[in-house]
């Protein structure tokens, strides 16, 4: 169970830091007119028509947001492509390229179907997903004894943090124009769960002496799954039973929820003022299984060593394998039961907006839009500036430029949508450069994509 859990963070280190998924929408199309999915960021925002998505090409976005990039952990070392644990890359080179903390997330939607209409006096929608988001927080302690081994004799690795969940979701919107300046709107949410993990790693503490480590661990995994079987096995440091993998049976339905998205727009003359906050909710999830060091875990081992020496083996996953095998010695957990029912809340999102349209010239407008995550440990803020242009009923751009905790970018979208037909396409942060084979170096980069036929 450990050996797998720390595997998934260091694969996500070294290859979520370009990972890709179906993202909910992009946020440089919030103020562009013709852009039907709008409502997914403010359900107060209706559509001139209705529209039926195309079946898995509705809204694809593939996308990369983290504080690492793959220049920070992947180098060039004559001419081959190697990690920063490489015998030819400085531990001060390598550690100056992290930050204190580090975050890698891939929040993802496939709209499996969805439709709009107008109806009940304003616009509605109806539609149904499937949403998976997973977020993993790691200090640079980490990387620098994986990087350092026993070069120090003292190493405090504190607050590693790794939280995923997935589930479906149907969801039914309407907005309402109350009058000639204010248009709110509500999307309330059936979820259906199929799983959720959120592990904390609150403590590693190793202390060398001359021919073993001291160590003191302290972590808790608890896992909604259905369906989930811990087996264990005598720990060769201690002696005493604890997990080594873990297996589920068959998946099924592990839990269900709630949610509502509520929005507001109001226009004051030139000037458009909109909010939102989504989200909002929480799910009840069935089954918890716990996995935990039972409080601060002590033990000696002479076991625990590092091999950062890849010239045998230049294969990337053999040197995952060692990492995650090394850091898996760290924790020996307990399968502590089944502690029943368990309610976690869904991140909520806040978006806050401001467009102004020239009044000399309708066609061209402004906007400023302010993004929030709440997600304790794995949340980040963004602030998106942008201009749009819709010269023409049938066609509409807009380009940005985006800062935030997670970097800055260059964004764009183009939207065609004549009568029958609506096809948009750009980035919420433009790929500048790629290192080989083709991968992004931005710490956040993506390409959006989206096929709806309007009526």
């Amino acid at each position: 169970m450990v050996k797998t859990i720390f595997k998934s963070i260091i694969m996500c280190v070294g290859m979520l830091v370009w990972a890709s998924g179906y993202a909910q929408h992009t946020t440089s199309g919030y103020f562009l007119d013709g852009y039907l999915t709008r409502y997914q960021m403010n359900p107060a925002m209706g559509n001139s028509q209705g529209f039926v998505s195309f079946p898995g090409l509705s809204n694809i976005n593939v996308a990369q947001r983290s504080t690492l990039g793959v220049k920070d952990i992947f180098y060039n070392i004559d001419g081959k492509t190697t990690t920063f644990l490489n015998p030819g890359v400085s531990s001060e080179e390598a550690m100056s390229r992290l930050k204190g903390t580090n975050h890698v997330g891939v929040n993802t939607k496939i709209d499996v179907l969805s439709v709009g209409f107008k109806g009940l006096g304003g616009y509605n929608t109806i539609g149904i997903s499937a949403r998976a988001n997973a977020a993993v927080k790691l200090p640079t302690d980490i990387f620098r004894l994986l990087k350092e081994g026993v070069s120090n004799s003292t190493y405090n690795i504190a607050d590693i943090k790794a939280h995923a969940d997935a589930y479906a979701e149907i969801a039914l919107n309407h907005s309402h124009q109350l009058n000639e300046k204010l248009r709110i709107g509500a999307s309330f949410k059936v979820l259906v769960g199929a799983g959720n993990v959120d592990a904390d790693f609150d403590k590693a503490q190793l202390e060398l002496r001359d021919d073993a480590w001291d160590v003191v661990t302290d972590a808790t995994v608890q896992a909604n799954v259905k369906n989930l079987r811990y087996t264990s096995k005598v720990s060769e440091n201690t002696g005493n039973m604890c997990i080594d993998e873990v297996d589920i049976d068959k998946f099924g339905v592990a839990g269900f929820g709630a949610a509502v998205d509520l929005g507001a727009v109001y226009t004051l003359g030139d000037f458009e003022l909109s909010a939102a906050l989504l989200d909002l909710g929480a799910i009840g999830w069935s089954n918890n299984y716990v996995a935990s060091t039972d409080g601060e875990h002590r033990f000696t081992t002479d076991r625990y060593t590092f091999n950062v020496d890849d010239e045998a083996s230049n294969c990337f996953e053999d040197e995952l394998e060692r990492m995650g095998d090394d850091l898996a010695v760290l924790y020996e957990m307990k399968d502590m039961g089944d502690r029943g029912r368990r309610t976690r809340m869904l991140a909520p999102t806040v978006n806050i907006g401001a467009k102004y349209t020239l009044p000399a010239y309708k066609a061209l407008s402004f906007g400023v839009l302010s993004s929030s995550r709440l997600q304790g440990d794995f949340s980040w803020t963004e602030l998106r500036l942008s201009a749009n242009f819709a010269p023409c009923r049938f066609f509409s751009m807009g380009a940005n430029v985006a800062t935030g905790n997670l970097g800055t970018g260059l964004g764009w979208l183009i939207n065609i949508h004549p009568t029958g037909f609506n096809l948009f396409v750009g980035m919420d942060y433009t790929c500048m450069k790629l290192a080989k084979p083709g991968v992004p170096e931005n710490s956040s980069t993506s390409i959006n994509f989206g096929w709806n036929i309007p009526f």
